[in-house]
């Protein structure tokens, strides 16, 4: 009995017009399990460059003896890194170090799996020619495990290892001397000492006759319609709890946006005319001087 699959379920396969290149199925390839410190220095090698030689001797009645010998360019210690590079490489299981030149492998038989390898090369696509590509490698035929043999460099690599992963990321150091940089406390800030200075300059704000602050606030409001009490306050040079109370007989305080905290003048106290009135007569103006020309 035939069901219909789900939506999901349709979308989960999805056909593709790539060719699978069988070519190379047939060969026989090894897995083989490597240390990470030799899959490190092998990413880092340039590309088409020898990285280490094989060498396979047969035992009659015995798995064959497999040693692999790493090249020098590759055993060499890692240059140029910070401090912080080299300790990120031994938390990974790795290493700044040099590295074992002599390795044995560890051969196991695969005969319960089938395993193979593929590759996948990316196209181009600014050329047309060049399309993506499937291949397989080969079919894995043996498994191995690659083991560093017993040596002094091997040794220190996992002491390195043991070592380093516990220490900590970030150390407390305890300062033999004082800070001599910019940055050391000072007993006063340079905007304090100026600012002290032209307190000092300006003198003590006094009171000054009601009547005649009045008359500076009314001639300051000529100039701008809302003001902020801090501006007022340095243009008067009056105390602010004094200013304040002025400002309460003869202006209006706004809580509202798009003027909020800023202080108007009270309406019996204004003689500028609003807005509205100024567009009204300059209308009125421009109708005159039509009519005038027309006559």
């Amino acid at each position: 009995m035939a069901t219909k699959g789900t939506p999901k379920d349709k979308d989960k396969v999805k056909k593709t017009d790539r060719d699978l290149d069988l070519a190379n199925s047939v060969r026989g390839v090894w897995l083989v399990k490597v240390p990470k410190y030799i899959s490190d220095r092998w990413e880092k090698a340039a590309a088409n460059t020898e990285v280490g030689k094989l060498r396979i001797r047969k035992v009659n009645g015995a798995k064959p003896e497999v040693n692999f010998t790493l090249s020098d360019a590759v055993c060499a210690p890692l240059a140029g890194l910070s401090d912080m590079d080299k300790l990120d490489l031994v938390r990974n299981s790795s290493t700044y170090q040099q590295i074992p030149k002599e390795h044995k492998f560890k051969v196991s038989s695969i005969a319960a799996q089938t395993l193979g390898v593929f590759s996948h090369a990316i196209g181009d696509p600014e050329n047309p020619a060049v399309v993506d590509k499937l291949s397989v490698e080969g079919k894995v035929v043996q498994r191995a495990e690659c083991c560093p043999n017993n040596s002094s460099l091997y040794a220190s690599i996992k002491k390195e290892a043991l070592t380093k992963a516990g220490e900590p990321r970030r150390m407390v150091k305890q300062l033999d001397k004082h800070v001599t940089t910019s940055f050391k406390p000072v007993a006063n800030h340079a905007t304090n000492l100026a600012h002290e200075r032209q307190k000092k300059a300006e003198g003590k704000k006094m009171r000054d006759d009601k009547d005649k602050v009045q008359e500076i606030l009314f001639a300051l409001f000529e100039k701008h319609q809302f003001y902020n009490i801090k501006d007022l306050a340095q243009e008067t040079r009056q105390p602010m709890a004094y200013l304040k109370q002025i400002l309460k007989e003869v202006c209006n305080y706004s809580v509202k946006p798009p003027h909020r905290n800023m202080w108007e003048l009270k309406p019996e106290y204004r003689h500028y005319k609003p807005e509205g009135e100024d567009d009204e007569e300059a209308k009125k103006k421009g109708r005159n001087e039509s009519s005038s020309d027309s006559d």
